[in-house]
């Protein structure tokens, strides 16, 4: 990591490298961009003083998360918006999916609503939003990306290689393989076990993780999953390769992450059942 972002030499965490972000792989680094740090340079300053509070522990991360998008922009020669949208998003076959939604399609950007007050919101703007929570897409392009995921559809081999690493199993924790974003149980999955993996108060605080070397190659006979967050908006996306079936949860709401694992777990069981 401190290559990418340091002018001259430096050291971030404990020697961070891009799969530690990747895997959030980071010994603690936190949930959110500290308060007072206002841009990317203020946050590479504050990196350089941070010490991994757990090293070698794995916790959710927007800083981690934020930060991989960031450098792979840059290493794209351009920045993240420009490369998602110049080159990511293309390769997919996304045709309504966005960083900065244009007027043309502002009559589809559904409002979300505060958890809190219950008042419509969108994503508020911060350090590295783009990175971390700040793509909008619709259902039609979201189905098109689990095509590609489970290995259908039109794509660059490019994209389908990439891919294929990010299925690759990296890290072990109590309920899951830390797979490049995806987290990954085998299949059939206990719900019970599902629902704590993707429980908050194992996700957002360090846990052990078992390095998994070499890596772990694809596998079939699994389910990975994903969920995302922000104030007004609650997703969720699972791949299940053996049944080649796919579900994304799009909702203007952020419901607990254990409701949307259970809703999304009955209506697999419903789809085999038939």
């Amino acid at each position: 990591v401190a290559h990418h972002v340091c002018v001259d030499a430096c050291s971030i965490g404990d020697k961070l490298t891009l799969m530690d972000l990747a895997t959030h792989h980071s010994g603690g680094l936190p949930l959110q961009v500290p308060d007072n740090v206002s841009n990317v340079d203020g946050l590479v300053s504050w990196l350089k003083d941070w010490n991994p509070p757990q090293p070698g522990t794995r916790s959710y991360s927007n800083v981690s998360i934020g930060m991989l998008g960031y450098i792979s922009g840059k290493a794209m020669g351009s920045n993240y918006k420009q490369a998602l949208q110049d080159v990511l998003f293309p390769a997919f076959g996304l045709h309504h999916t966005w960083i900065d939604v244009p007027k043309s399609d502002m009559n589809r950007y559904a409002f979300g609503y505060d958890r809190k007050t219950n008042a419509p919101i969108r994503v508020s703007s911060g350090v590295l939003d783009s990175e971390a929570y700040g793509v909008k897409s619709s259902v039609r392009d979201m189905l098109t990306v689990l095509d590609v995921e489970l290995g259908h559809g039109k794509a660059p081999d490019e994209l389908r290689n990439a891919i294929e690493r990010t299925h690759e199993g990296q890290y072990k924790t109590a309920f899951f393989t830390q797979d490049m974003i995806w987290e990954q149980y085998p299949w059939p999955a206990d719900l019970q076990t599902m629902t704590s993996g993707n429980g908050y108060d194992f996700i957002m605080k360090p846990q052990p993780a078992e390095k998994i070397s070499p890596s772990l190659a694809p596998q079939k006979n699994v389910i990975l999953n994903k969920t995302g967050s922000t104030n007004g908006f609650g997703g969720y996306i699972a791949l299940l390769p053996s049944e080649d079936i796919g579900v994304v949860v799009l909702a203007n709401k952020n419901y607990p992450n254990e409701a949307r694992v259970r809703a999304t777990y009955s209506l697999i069981q419903a789809l085999l059942a038939n």
